[in-house]
């Protein structure tokens, strides 16, 4: 049953042309659904040489940005018009927004699998250029993960620069701004600005979660190649890539375009569209986020800046929060991976005094991150049911946990207590490397000390 606030599907979503000031170094990416027309502007700064390799990134961008604005109507055809595109592309470009939109479709109980991408100027590829393969560009978000690929990449490579974006009009994330500082690494910058026309547009519209890793993935490779850096180097790990509910049509992953499916497939359309001007993958591929949170838990600098409650990121600055809520999905997993490996004292500390684990009201959202009775996975950036059992077991023979309601209610929900060399046997197999790759040997090396 449909009522008068109810969105109506879109009959036909098309690309406008890309506009490049390469002076200013900004795009203007158009878009045109059923008549309104939709502009994004990325700002990548001034200064920079726009070679053919440059213009083929940014068409890129064009190309994954598309998707914001796509969902507003979510029609069943996708016009590339006039662009120029690369075998595989549109191939590519459907899967991107099918899997990129999974949540998006549950939520708003929509089938997106009529999608068609049509029209297009075919052409081959692609564009070879070499841009530096020795200077990795780390995109940077101020979470334990990101730190961890830091501190990691840095060691094989002392040119390594951060990647960071922002909206552009508005004041930066401080929750990103302090740790980048903490690195003391160079900054690159890049700025989105969503045509706020999305907001207002006349009726109603679908509103919902998009794939944005994808989005900033391209836009971190397009300023790799405008500041002569060949390594793209993602930050996502192996249970990214495990989704949160299965549907006759699929599993919907909250974090798809964190995943090695997305990952596998936009390596080959940078190689065709690219050739070797930028690797593109994720150091913490094959590791669990056990793995991570050990490897994070000695790196004392960062505790007292790490950040990853989403809160902290609300486009209105005026809600943004400068603190670990400690009640989200977030805060319960960071709490939670980061037990077995941190004293009590320290965490309490990041989470303000009083950490999640310390709060039973809070049982209900750690059923969920592990996966007890009818809970599923949160559509949210966090792990799977297994880290997060590990990770209750482990922390559970802590000296400094003793007593703890929550874990100790967990544990019995598990099918009560194990023994602490059965909680380190299961966490074993999550502490060594899991699944395939694409890091290059040294680094992975690297990554293995």
């Amino acid at each position: 049953m449909t009522t008068a606030d109810t969105p109506l599907r879109a009959r036909r979503f098309a690309y406008g042309p890309l506009d490049i000031d390469e002076a200013v170094g900004v795009l203007t990416c158009n878009y045109d659904l059923d008549g309104r027309r939709f502009s994004e502007v990325v700002d990548v700064g001034a200064g920079h040489e726009w070679g053919p390799a440059a213009r083929e990134a940014a068409r890129l961008v064009h190309l994954l940005a598309g998707v914001s604005y796509y969902k507003a109507g979510a029609p069943p055809e996708v016009d590339l018009g006039q662009m120029v595109v690369r075998p595989g592309e549109r191939e590519f470009l459907r899967g991107f927004y099918v899997n990129g939109l999974g949540e998006f479709a549950v939520r708003n109980r929509l089938p997106l699998d009529d999608l068609k991408v049509v029209g297009g100027n075919e052409e081959e590829g692609p564009v070879v250029t070499s841009t530096g393969l020795e200077r990795p560009l780390v995109p940077f978000g101020g979470g334990i993960d990101s730190i961890v690929t830091v501190e990691t990449v840095r060691q094989a490579y002392p040119d390594t620069a951060l990647f960071v974006a922002s909206a552009r009009g508005v004041p930066r994330f401080s929750a990103i701004e302090r740790a980048a500082t903490a690195t003391g690494l160079p900054v690159v910058r890049a700025e989105r600005q969503v045509d706020k026309a999305l907001l207002s547009s006349p009726g109603p519209v679908f509103n919902g979660h998009v794939p944005v890793t994808g989005i900033l993935s391209a836009i971190a490779v397009l300023c790799a190649v405008l500041n002569a850096r060949g390594q793209v180097v993602m930050s996502n790990e192996w249970s990214a890539s495990r989704g949160n509910l299965s549907t006759p049509e699929r599993v919907v992953n909250h974090q798809w375009s964190k995943s090695d499916e997305f990952e596998n497939e936009f390596r080959l359309v940078l190689k065709g569209a690219l050739g070797p001007a930028v690797e593109y993958f994720s150091l913490l591929r094959p590791f669990s986020e056990l793995w991570v949170a050990e490897r994070f838990a000695k790196l004392e600098r960062y505790h007292g800046v790490v950040h990853s409650c989403n809160r902290a990121f609300h486009m209105d600055p005026r809600k943004r929060l400068e603190h670990w809520c400690g009640r989200c999905d977030k805060c319960c997993f960071i709490d939670l991976i980061l037990s077995p490996f941190m004293e009590k004292a320290r965490l309490e500390r990041i989470f303000g005094g009083t950490e999640p684990l310390d709060d039973p009201t809070l049982l209900p959202r750690f059923r969920a991150l592990l996966g007890l009775g009818d809970a599923r996975k949160p559509f949210e950036c966090v792990g799977d049911a297994e880290e997060c059992s590990s990770a209750a077991a482990l922390a559970a023979y802590r000296a400094d946990r003793t007593g703890n309601q929550v874990l100790a209610r967990l544990l019995g929900e598990l099918g009560g207590p194990i023994s602490a060399s059965s909680a380190r046997e299961a966490a074993g197999q999550l502490l060594r490397p899991l699944g395939d790759h694409s890091i290059p040997s040294a680094l992975y090396s690297t990554a293995l000390r």
